[in-house]
């Protein structure tokens, strides 16, 4: 029987052989995975997601062993107890950071499992990829993979951020709004989270938000508008980034995130990074205006207007709003013409592929799939969505014509993957 003075000892080393005992019971994702293989995310997220937790589960394995170890050598010599109880917490909160970034990881790819929604899943993985392939010679692009999730918005866990446990996370996690499956709405919200992933990757949000801040300084007139800006830069970025892909889509899918009530439209906020929604919408449009030149988005943004009337608002905001007006071209050419050694030489917008997918050849495009449906199938996936929201603007196409060719080229993709 144990004695007294030894209870201690013992019932730390109990605990700490109790974690190693759970710790081993926590299997590799490729013994668990319920997923069809056509669901399956890349081969290269699911390497990154196991190496990254094998390498956590014996690194805490290695460290709680010595800690017993530590602790019958202080059985020994009766030393306190007291500070190896100390040890322990610090053991079992290391072993807690390890389950919570598996669940992260498991989070994502039970979902794998549910019908047709896994292999959705994996097509719009695909699509993601797409959304990054602009930058293959500019950065090292992470794996991605995506997950569905309640809510309105999306958002994205970046690649080389910090995980809960403080390890580097190795993949891009990319939640979406299960409502918007599947419709082209549904390209605006990923392209946009895929470009945070890329403005980060190249810096561009830092090398421009510098300027916006030297902009603000030297600004005889304005200074607020440029001080929004300033503020508001990695949201527009992001923006900006689904617009380059994906034309009036990317307006269109962003009209249905922030489609709220009168109030929330114009909140004009410098404790939020994102854009009051109103401001938002037309600098999308202003986006569009710049690199697809067309009278579609005068259209679009007079329709808005009609649904949100300026005329009733304050004066103080309605001056902000005046003021944002005003220095938007000069805003919208800074960004599109910033410069960085990540770009390579290049300007930001010409690394989109606009000069492809103005309005007429979307159009195009359209009526010719419509003759032969194969030749969809050696478009990407960005240019897919792209022509598709055309076509949704243009009225060329209903909601229940648009989802189920949507649903099939997710299939197809997932098929397709390699």
């Amino acid at each position: 029987m144990t004695s007294v003075d030894n209870y201690p000892y013992e019932y730390l080393i109990n605990e700490s052989q109790s974690l190693i005992s759970r710790l081993q019971q926590v299997k590799p994702f490729s013994m668990t995975m319920p997923m069809v293989k056509g669901a399956s995310i890349s081969s290269k997220a699911l390497n990154e997601i196991v190496g990254l937790l094998e390498k956590g589960k014996k690194e805490i394995h290695l460290s709680i062993t010595q800690f017993i170890e530590k602790v019958n050598i202080a059985k020994q010599q009766q030393k306190g107890s007291n500070e190896l109880q100390t040890g322990f917490t610090i053991q079992k909160l290391r072993y807690n950071s390890i389950l919570d970034q598996l669940d992260i990881f498991a989070d994502v790819l039970s979902q794998r499992g549910e019908h047709d929604v896994g292999i959705w899943l994996a097509g719009l993985d695909v699509l993601a990829e797409d959304g990054l392939e602009v930058c293959k010679n500019h950065f090292d692009i992470p794996p991605l993979m995506v997950f569905l999730e309640r809510g309105h918005g999306a958002a994205i866990r970046r690649a080389r951020t910090r995980l809960p446990g403080g390890d580097e996370n190795p993949v891009a996690v990319i939640q979406i709004p299960r409502q918007r499956m599947v419709g082209s709405g549904i390209a605006s919200s990923l392209i946009h989270e895929v470009g945070h992933q890329a403005a980060e990757g190249m810096e561009l949000t830092k090398g421009i938000r510098i300027e916006l801040g030297n902009k603000m300084q030297s600004a005889t007139k304005n200074k607020v508008a440029w001080k929004y800006y300033e503020r508001w830069i990695s949201e527009i970025l992001a923006d900006c980034w689904a617009m380059g892909h994906l034309g009036i889509s990317a307006t269109l899918g962003l009209m249905g995130v922030v489609t709220l009530p009168k109030y929330f439209q114009f909140r004009l906020d410098l404790d939020d990074p994102h854009p009051a929604p109103y401001v938002r919408v037309k600098l999308s449009c202003a986006f569009g205006k710049a690199l697809f030149p067309n009278q579609q988005w005068d259209k679009l943004w007079q329709m808005w207007q009609i649904f949100y009337s300026t005329d009733d608002l304050p004066a103080d905001k309605k001056a902000i709003l005046t003021m944002l007006d005003e220095e938007e071209k000069n805003f919208v050419q800074l960004v599109l013409s910033y410069k960085s050694d990540s770009l390579k030489g290049k300007q930001l917008g010409q690394i989109f592929p606009y000069a492809e997918r103005q309005p007429v050849q979307l159009q195009t495009l359209f009526q010719q799939w419509k003759i032969d449906t194969n030749l969809m199938e050696s478009a990407s996936p960005t240019m897919v969505f792209a022509v598709l929201g055309q076509a949704k603007f243009d009225q060329t196409i209903n909601a229940v014509e648009e989802n189920k060719i949507l649903t099939q080229q997710l299939r197809n993709w997932a098929y397709n993957r390699k």
